[in-house]
């Protein structure tokens, strides 16, 4: 891969504005925690283990702007740059994830405030590497459960850009082509944000992937056809009982996958499961800006004074999940005892 998604800096992070790609690759300087904030909140990053690795730096961001001696009031302040950061996109479980391990960090010992912030910068860089380590580790179980000449359908971008590198459901794909198992790849468009057409496409192609991009409304004709054999995507959080939230659509695919007998894996690392939270009825799902369904690339596409419903996730409920593959392992039904077990 030719680029980076985050590279960390001794004062500030460099982030890959994910908003430009395909046509432009510019990288955007964070430099506090509100900047961290933005960039989660305008999508310029993306994908739950990046916003989560994003929002580590985020509260050592913050923590180097706070200017006092007293560890109480350094903490207190901290706390209230944290809430901010998780505020900014509510499904994604690996946000708060991270804010919350950093907090964790910051409040154990006794340390001064200057030693807290540099303890809190190594955490970071830690949960950085932890998670390319991990999307590399769940690239080896999955290749294992891709056949050869397969043809893989894909929803949204779950690759090198929604991590801090390799890719969750792009890094299978990626384990099993260096492992010499000829692939086709399917790239759905994934409205309203792009993400297939903008980034997955774009990443796939950069690696030399046969890949070809479809709407999101051809999949189901194109599994009655019998092209593809299989279906794979990311995970922005997965509740104890095995359902999974994901980029809007998921849920579709997952049905159209049942009805045509094809296997619907899950990849994603440990941080994205919610022991807390018991199924997905409870996971709060976001709702964007209308002007993602109303344009594309600045250029409106309907009428003025139309309702929108912008929803950027759904949940899939567990039945539909063939098979969950973690950096510990490929998880299979029953999720509620294969998940307890994973988080043990």
């Amino acid at each position: 891969m030719a680029f980076y998604t985050l590279i960390p800096k001794k004062d500030h992070i460099l982030l890959l504005d994910q908003r430009l790609l395909p046509g432009k690759t510019r990288y955007l300087k964070v430099r506090t925690y509100r900047d961290a904030y933005d960039v989660i909140k305008r999508m310029a990053v993306r994908g739950a283990p990046a916003i989560g690795v994003t929002a580590a730096f985020g509260v050592w961001l913050g923590a180097r702007s706070v200017r006092t001696n007293s560890r109480q009031k350094y903490l207190s302040e901290l706390q209230k740059a944290s809430k901010h950061l998780v505020s900014a996109r509510p499904t994604a479980y690996n946000l708060s994830w991270a804010v919350n391990r950093m907090m964790e960090v910051a409040r154990s010992g006794n340390l001064a405030p200057a030693a807290v912030t540099a303890a809190l910068y190594k955490e970071a860089v830690r949960i950085y590497h932890e998670d390319i380590d991990a999307n590399r580790k769940m690239g080896d179980y999955g290749a294992r459960l891709i056949k050869n000449k397969w043809t893989v359908l894909t929803h949204c971008n779950a690759g090198a850009l929604a991590t801090a590198g390799y890719g969750t459901a792009l890094g299978v794909l990626r384990s099993a082509k260096d492992a010499g198992k000829e692939l086709k790849i399917f790239a759905d468009e994934t409205r309203p944000f792009l993400q297939g057409a903008r980034l997955t496409a774009w990443e796939l192609q950069q690696d030399g992937f046969d890949v070809t991009l479809i709407t999101d409304n051809m999949a189901g004709w194109m599994m009655k056809q019998g092209l593809i054999h299989a279906c794979i995507v990311g995970a922005d959080r997965i509740a104890a009982n095995g359902d999974v939230a994901n980029k809007v659509g998921t849920y579709s695919v997952a049905v159209l996958a049942r009805a045509h007998n094809i296997p619907f894996y899950v990849a994603a690392p440990s941080s994205t499961f919610d022991p807390a939270m018991s199924s997905g009825d409870g996971i709060i799902i976001e709702e964007r800006p209308d002007k993602e369904v109303l344009t594309i690339a600045g250029t409106r596409i309907a009428p003025a004074g139309i309702k929108v419903r912008n929803p950027a996730f759904d949940v899939t409920p567990a039945k539909y999940v063939t098979a969950i593959i973690t950096e510990k392992g490929v998880l299979f039904p029953p999720y509620k005892k294969s998940i307890q077990k994973l988080l043990v």
